[in-house]
């Protein structure tokens, strides 16, 4: 029965595809009449030009199925439950000589997308989200009607329904309202008409607060797309023409402070400030990436608190945590990369909710002005969250 409903959803939704896309490029038409005097014919007909000619893409997609469901969840949080989601984005094909990664990554789409989801269930809620996105072609092939894309997006998603001890206890899953939102794409394209592709794909989400809020064992999704897309200016050829300057071999020296709260205990509703410090070496191995290494140093504010650290709290050693870590970069652009550690303490403090010797870290940065970087990121211990970083940092010798 959940099959044939999913069928009769995926027939509806591919219908709606297609008349939203139409929708939306009639709705971009009426807002340049709306808003340009009618004696200024000439203006509207050069924005209309200017805008056939731009590198703007309207998307929608559908996504079906896919939940992720952990063992002890699947009779309580996702009893009953279904997942449909859709995804309007707008995005611009980078073509400016002026930052080779452009041509590397082959002309990606940056853009902004708005999702919407729903799990057909009470429990869950009706999740939506506003993210950023970055899509890569992959080998892209100007004789073939066929083209394939990966995907990546960060961005804050809110209207889930929280667990809450009276009014919610099903949901085990999650223990906020807004969360972070990761969307990761892997989709194939084919050209129907010059200005249109359909495609179909796979995704995976993943939504989580970073312990902010218990519980938080975060809900994963690996939903199936189908995905049409309309491009206003078909013909933007890709063209490998720059000639690439080589990859700087210098050693560069990044140094960031990150801030975030935690929840250690689900009877205790107190949040505890953690602060975080880290130095790091790292030098190009490709354009693309850069692998080095350094050292984070963490603090805990628990470590002060008599009914999470006993007879310990107080102590420096209650509060202190950290070690070496393995440090990487994905550069994307001159001023977008996204971040990743492996670490491993020295020392650190279970009752601080530091569960592992080895820590992780996954995030993004962006170069706000020179040298000078903001960014997020999640640090984890294995598959459990510790908390949510909100970074700035400086980069010597970039």
């Amino acid at each position: 029965m959940q099959n044939c409903h999913s069928r009769k959803v995926i027939t509806i939704f591919v219908l709606l595809l297609i008349k939203l896309v139409l929708f939306v490029r009639k709705f971009i038409v009426y807002l340049l009449w709306a808003f340009i005097p009618l004696s200024s014919h000439a203006q509207l007909s050069t924005l209309r030009d200017s805008l056939r000619n731009s590198s703007l893409i309207l998307e929608l997609e559908i996504e079906n199925g896919g939940i992720l469901a952990q063992k002890d969840l699947k009779s309580t949080t996702y009893q009953g439950a279904y997942y449909n989601g859709i995804n309007l984005k707008i995005g611009w094909k980078q073509r400016a000589k002026k930052d080779q990664y452009f041509q590397i990554y082959n002309y990606p789409i940056y853009g902004i997308g708005i999702y919407s989801s729903t799990f057909h269930s009470s429990i869950i809620g009706s999740p939506f989200a506003i993210y950023g996105f970055v899509q890569t072609p992959i080998s892209p092939n100007p004789n073939s009607k066929w083209s394939y894309d990966y995907r990546i997006g960060l961005g804050l998603s809110g209207n889930f329904r929280p667990y809450n001890e009276n009014e919610n206890p099903l949901n085990l899953a999650i223990g906020s309202k807004n969360n972070v939102f990761i969307d990761l794409g892997l989709r194939a394209q084919y050209q129907i008409r010059p200005r249109w592709k359909a495609g179909v794909g796979l995704a995976f989400h993943h939504f989580s607060n970073g312990a902010l809020a218990l519980p938080n064992k975060g809900v994963n999704l690996v939903p199936l797309t189908l995905s049409v897309n309309y491009q206003f200016n078909p013909d933007i050829a890709i063209k490998q023409d720059s000639i690439l300057q080589p990859y700087p071999k210098k050693l560069y020296y990044d140094l960031n402070y990150g801030i975030g709260f935690k929840q250690l205990r689900d009877d205790l509703d107190q949040r505890f400030f953690k602060t975080t410090l880290s130095a790091y070496a790292s030098r190009h191995v490709s354009y693309k990436w850069r692998i080095g290494a350094g050292v984070d140093l963490f603090y805990s504010s628990s470590g002060n608190d008599e009914e999470i650290a006993g007879d310990l709290s107080g102590k420096l050693s209650s509060k202190l945590s950290g070690g070496p870590s393995f440090y990487l970069v994905h550069v994307l652009n001159q001023r977008l990369a996204l971040n990743g550690n492996v670490g491993y303490y020295i020392h650190n403090q279970r009752f601080n909710g530091e569960i592992h010797r080895f820590f992780l870290r996954a995030g993004a940065r962006y170069y706000v002005y020179k040298n000078v970087n903001a960014g997020v990121s999640i640090k984890a211990h294995m598959g459990k969250a510790d908390f949510i970083e909100w970074t700035v940092g400086y980069t010597f010798n970039r």
